[in-house]
């Protein structure tokens, strides 16, 4: 072996871990934003005040740093000169939807279906993100081992949902058909959106890709609550708890370093080891609660097995 495939080795490996804190990053993220949103009554509120505060710390972290300056000016010359299309700017729009499926969905249809419905839009999405070259990773083709990682992500995913919350009566005002229809499309925008993060992380820097992805999801969320607030108006009181306002710097942490871990493993790759480290944490979780179950377990090896096939067959 040279010592180019021992970096390139050492490269994925390092990625692996990152995709699995990641995966963490976000299952503590949704906890905390759960809490916040169930205080609330408004999950689209508490969404737009995690996306409100990251990106605060956000600017304050640019207004103090000139290299991080530097990296929005390295993508606005990148624009200019036709290396970066506008449309990779966009990721956020992805954040923004995922939340609002959620909104619309998960009262209808329970947690559930609606986790299974966005991991299988999510990993099936990422083998055509993959093939398509759209992280900066460059391309890597549908084989059988990515196809069967997928699958195996999937299964546990089901498996692990089988104890979850079931579906509810609530009517939402949404279609049927769009029930399942919304959260997977939400899963195929979470591919897209990390591979055009790490194009923009490429470029400029991981902290001005997670900026650019804050500003662009603040901005939708913020049009969605005209429309919400139109109709319910604004939360009556607001936690004093500051723990439930952190969600916003826990996003930025794993949305930039997602940037920079896409470029290593790929969009599948960085998918499952996402999911994976979302199972492990929240198993961590449920210990600390008393909840935890020989079911979550075998899901979480289940996953961390298609993370292995995924390894195998190339990123």
């Amino acid at each position: 072996m040279d010592r180019g495939e021992e970096r390139a080795i050492g490269r994925r490996g390092l990625g692996l871990v990152f995709g699995f804190c990641i995966g963490a990053g976000v299952a503590v993220q949704g906890r905390i934003n759960g809490a916040l949103g169930a205080r609330l009554a408004d999950g689209i509120a508490a969404a737009t005040i995690s996306f409100g505060t990251g990106l605060i710390a956000l600017l304050i972290a640019f207004a103090f740093s000139s290299a991080l300056r530097a990296g929005v000016t390295k993508v606005r010359t990148a624009m200019s000169e036709g290396r970066l299309p506008a449309w990779q700017l966009l990721g956020g729009l992805c954040g923004a939807f995922f939340v609002a499926a959620q909104g619309l969905t998960i009262a209808a249809i329970g947690v559930t279906a609606f986790t299974v419905a966005v991991v299988a839009g999510q990993l099936l999405s990422s083998l055509m993100v993959d093939r398509l070259g759209l992280a900066p990773n460059g391309r890597t083709p549908i084989t059988a081992l990515r196809i069967g990682a997928a699958a195996l992500g999937i299964t546990g995913v089901v498996l692990s949902a089988g104890g979850s919350s079931a579906p509810t009566t609530v009517t939402t005002g949404v279609p049927d058909a769009l029930l399942i229809v919304l959260p997977a499309l939400a899963g195929i925008g979470l591919a897209w959106q990390q591979a055009v993060n790490g194009r923009v992380g490429a470029t400029g820097g991981p902290f001005t890709a997670t900026l650019i992805n804050f500003a662009v999801g603040l901005t939708a969320l913020l049009l969605l609550d005209l429309y919400t607030l139109s109709t319910t108006g604004l939360p009556t009181e607001f936690p004093t708890d500051l723990w439930l306002y952190t969600g916003g710097l826990i996003g930025v942490a794993f949305i930039a370093l997602a940037a920079v871990t896409v470029g290593m493993t790929g969009v599948l790759l960085l998918g499952l080891t996402s999911v994976a480290g979302q199972l492990v944490a929240a198993v961590l979780l449920d210990t600390v609660d008393g909840r935890l179950s020989a079911t979550a377990v075998f899901s979480c090896v289940i996953v961390l097995c298609a993370v292995v096939v995924a390894s195998r067959s190339g990123h």
